[in-house]
Order: structure tokens, then C-alpha cells, then sequence
């Protein structure tokens, strides 16, 4: 039996493009101050060696694994699924892969994940726990021994923040229907005690009190979950006898049962009920009329984060945690309008 010859390795590659090792080296990691043209002499011998790199090995030499370690609640929602596609093209500019965990608001499996990131030799993490207050959670957090961003939880921990500023859009859109005669607007919310829900209801009822006008509870419809089914909630709500006129809801497919609960009673954007969205699904955007929307700047918030962890991976834990808030934006579309002048009040 013909022995197996051995597979090529990196000095096979060096000598074959004719170049040092480091040389090599610096294309496999995507280091940037690399010539196109050895670049590319460096991916042909690669290509014609048929090179696989040993990614353990490599781990345990540079004590570096390119990856980044990413951990969400909920990735059907779609802020969440966005964030995590630009994540991805970002960090794989740099050489980095990034893996995502999905906890979905389950606090041992978010302590499960940060343990799994920290065996695995992540080079850095970016987390947005579903469980911010939770003692057990808050404690991996603060120990957990990797380059780390918090996105958009309140947590005091000894970690990088970047933290989105959802109460001053809010509060625009609030006082817009206001001004626009609107009375009764609904808040369609989870009721789960994170930082983006408690900003969204504080800029909601700050709206209200800018107009000297009280924010009622009765109002307020609190879901378990971000992507909690609202059909029946909302449909109840409109069958009030001074039902809403507007409704401010999540952009999740809360958003969806939200605007199948109008339809069903009858309703019409904008003519009878006014809409906006925190957020800003794909449907929202094609939806007869335009949903008005309250958003983050997607872009903003990866390139801050992206920067941020980028750094701390070179720099290590060192340097004193830094803090980004990157603002949101009403943006005013079809789906809202003047209140109707023969909708029932209560005052």
C-alpha cells in the first residue's frame, strides 16, 4: 500500500509564492498592509497546493482562534438578524469569523453560552443577554475573561457599552401624534425588564407629559416577549368603545399582528388609526401605506462596536471601560395621520 503523503504545509506554501513565512502568515490573517500583488502570488500557491489551515493548531501557537463569539436573544427578530449580517461582513474584513448563540431570554442558556465562549478561546464577544438583572447572569458577565461589548443592556459591569438612545425618538413620534389630535395611543410592548423596552415606555410617557397630557396603564399592552403573538390583544384593544386611534408597537412580527388586528376590525392607515414602529422589518418598508418607524442606525451601532472590540482585542482589558450611545431616528411615513374627527374620546 502506497503511503499517504503528507499534506502541504505553510513553508510548502512560503516556498511555492516565494515569499517569508511571515509573509504567509499575514495573508491567511487578512492583515491589511499587504500588497495585492503578493497577496495574490500567496492565494495562487495556496490554491495550487490545496493548503488547508490547521485552525487548532494555529490556536494554540498565536493563542488566537479569529473568531468572534455573538449572543442574542432572539434572532427571528429582525434588529437582531440585521445586526448579525452586518456583523458578519464587518469582522470578516478583519479575518474574523463570527459565530452567533441564540439564548432566546433563557438565563441558563445564556450562562451555557458564555461558558462555551470562554472554553472555545473567542478573541472577543459581543452579547446582548436577555436577562441584564438576573444575579447569575450579571456575575458571568463581569467575569468572564474576554474582550467584550454590551449591546444595549444597562449592566454595570467592567465591560465595553455601546447602548442605543431609544427614549428621545420615542418621545418625537409620541408628541407628533399628539399635536396631530391623537388622544388614545397605545403602546404594544414586551413587558420584559430590559433596556430597550424600559427606554421605549420612559420616551413614550415622556411624550405625553411633554403635552401635559397623563400616559394611562390601560393603554399599555405588555407581551411576554419581543416576538410574542399580539393578534388577539390588539384586536380586543381596538373593540373598546374609545379605542385607540394610533398605536405605537414593536417592529417584530408583533408588528405583523398588530396591522392583521387593524384589518380584521375594519380599520384603515391612516384614516382611522395611525401606526408607527420601534423598528423597522422588511415588510414595513413594501406595507400600503409606509409604516412610520422609530430605528437605530444599524450602521452606526457595528461600526462603534466593531471598533470598540477590535481594540480591546489589541489593547486587552487594561484600559477603562468605554461607553458609545448611538441615537435613533423617527422617521415620518404614510401610516400616520390626523386623528379621525368622529373617533370616540374619553376626554
Amino acid at each position: 500500500m502506497k503511503p499517504k503523503a503528507d499534506k502541504p504545509g505553510i513553508k510548502d506554501v512560503a516556498t511555492r509564492a516565494g515569499v517569508s513565512l511571515g509573509s504567509v502568515s499575514r495573508v491567511i490573517n487578512k492583515v491589511e498592509n499587504v500588497s495585492p500583488e503578493l497577496r495574490q502570488r500567496v492565494l495562487h500557491a495556496i490554491a495550487e497546493l490545496d493548503y488547508r489551515l490547521n485552525h487548532a493548531a494555529q490556536t494554540l501557537r498565536s493563542r488566537s482562534s479569529r473568531t468572534i463569539g455573538c449572543m442574542f436573544t432572539d434572532v427571528t427578530n429582525p434588529l437582531y438578524a440585521n445586526l448579525y449580517r452586518i456583523y458578519e461582513e464587518r469582522f470578516r474584513a478583519n479575518g474574523y469569523m463570527v459565530l452567533l448563540a441564540n439564548s432566546l431570554n433563557n438565563p441558563e442558556w445564556e450562562l451555557e453560552i458564555l461558558s462555551m465562549f470562554q472554553s472555545r478561546r473567542m478573541d472577543g464577544i459581543i452579547i446582548a443577554p436577555g436577562n441584564e438583572r438576573n444575579a447569575s447572569v450579571l456575575a458571568a458577565v463581569q467575569k468572564i475573561d474576554l474582550p467584550a461589548v454590551i449591546l444595549d443592556r444597562d449592566m454595570n459591569v467592567n465591560q465595553d457599552l455601546v447602548l442605543f438612545d431609544h427614549a428621545p425618538a420615542v418621545q418625537q413620534a409620541m408628541e407628533h401624534l399628539i399635536d396631530q389630535g391623537h388622544r388614545e395611543i397605545a403602546l404594544v410592548i414586551s413587558g420584559t425588564q430590559t433596556r430597550p423596552m424600559l427606554r421605549r415606555i420612559e420616551g413614550y410617557q415622556a411624550g405625553f407629559a411633554a403635552r401635559g397630557l397623563p400616559a394611562r396603564a390601560d393603554l399599555q399592552v405588555l407581551l411576554p416577549a419581543s416576538t410574542a403573538p399580539a393578534f388577539d390583544l390588539v384586536r380586543e384593544l381596538l373593540q373598546r368603545p374609545a379605542r385607540p386611534t394610533a398605536l405605537l408597537t414593536l417592529g417584530t412580527s408583533v408588528l405583523a399582528d398588530v396591522l392583521n388586528a387593524i384589518r380584521a376590525q375594519g380599520l384603515r392607515i391612516p384614516r382611522d388609526i395611525s401606526v408607527v414602529s420601534t423598528g423597522e422589518p422588511d415588510f414595513a418598508r413594501s406595507h400600503q401605506p409606509r409604516i412610520s418607524s422609530v430605528t437605530v442606525d444599524l450602521d452606526a451601532a457595528v461600526r462603534e462596536s466593531t471598533a470598540l472590540l477590535l481594540a480591546r482585542i489589541r489593547e486587552g482589558r487594561a484600559a477603562a471601560p468605554r461607553r458609545v450611545v448611538v441615537p435613533t431616528i423617527f422617521t415620518l411615513r404614510g401610516s400616520c395621520g390626523p386623528a379621525p374627527a368622529t373617533a370616540p374620546r374619553t376626554r
